[in-house]
């Protein structure tokens, strides 16, 4: 699963890594959640040969993808991750998976591991060489019954790679730059063509940092959330035993002398 992202890079890094025109300026987001605005890459209108722009657009979009069919929203789950095992035959996800695939560019995701307790520690999850990665993403536009459209998306899962499963047995499907061009190409490539490309990442390409659990409240959204701390002691914190009470011996109403 994933269920927190992180976007640092500027827009004009944003825009040269996914080959954009110039992106308005955001500022850094450290702890972005699902409901909230995630920039969407998708494919845009062709261009006239010889054109100098970019055939690529950038929106923002609800994270967590609402089906186009859906009457109600608040009758369906948040659907902020697909399962790219099933995403093509589900019926949530297959018309996105044929139509409207996407990127989202992050800086990184976080994760949390299970510990025995009841506990769990979170980790922030980067590229080792630095800058953004592109996570592969499903997109709709669900129109509401007053007319009003909202854009929408969710990300697309796999296994874990092995260096991340000890944390947890998925990950966000990772499209590396030279494949960008074929999974947004939703007019040549069908979703057959392209299931290759939803695979783990290789192992070592995220470093893993263990950080507090700050990253917990979507409220914290400073930098403070990726600093690195000691991971909590994998085995459960003993309790202290209670002394048991002692037993009364009954009373018989007589006295004794000893």
């Amino acid at each position: 699963m994933c269920g927190r992202i992180a976007v640092l890079a500027s827009p004009d890094a944003t825009s040269a890594f996914l080959g954009l025109d110039d992106l308005e300026s955001f500022p850094p987001r450290y702890n972005v959640a699902p409901t909230q605005p995630i920039l969407v890459v998708t494919a845009g209108p062709q261009r006239p040969p010889g054109s100098n722009r970019s055939d690529r657009m950038a929106l923002l979009a609800r994270w967590g993808l609402i089906p186009a069919w859906t009457k109600n929203p608040a009758d369906m789950p948040l659907l902020i991750n697909a399962r790219s095992e099933t995403a093509i035959e589900k019926a949530s996800f297959k018309t996105a998976m044929r139509h409207r695939r996407a990127l989202i560019p992050v800086s990184g995701f976080y994760e949390w591991k299970k510990l025995p307790g009841n506990r769990r520690q979170p980790y922030w999850l980067r590229p080792r060489k630095g800058g953004l990665v592109a996570l592969a993403g499903l997109m709709e536009t669900w129109s509401e019954p007053g007319g009003s459209e909202i854009d929408t998306a969710a990300i697309l899962t796999t296994g874990a790679s092995a260096d991340i499963m000890h944390i947890h047995d998925r990950m966000p499907v990772v499209i590396q730059p030279e494949d960008f061009a074929r999974w947004l190409d939703c007019r040549t490539q069908e979703p057959r063509d392209v299931v290759h490309l939803m695979r783990p990442a290789q192992p070592d390409f995220f470093e893993q940092i263990p950080v507090s659990e700050l990253v917990n409240k979507v409220a914290n959204t400073g930098p403070e959330i990726q600093r690195r701390v000691e991971p909590l002691p994998e085995a459960a914190p003993e309790r202290a035993a209670k002394p048991k009470p002692e037993k009364q011996k009954p009373d018989d109403g007589q006295m004794t002398l000893f």
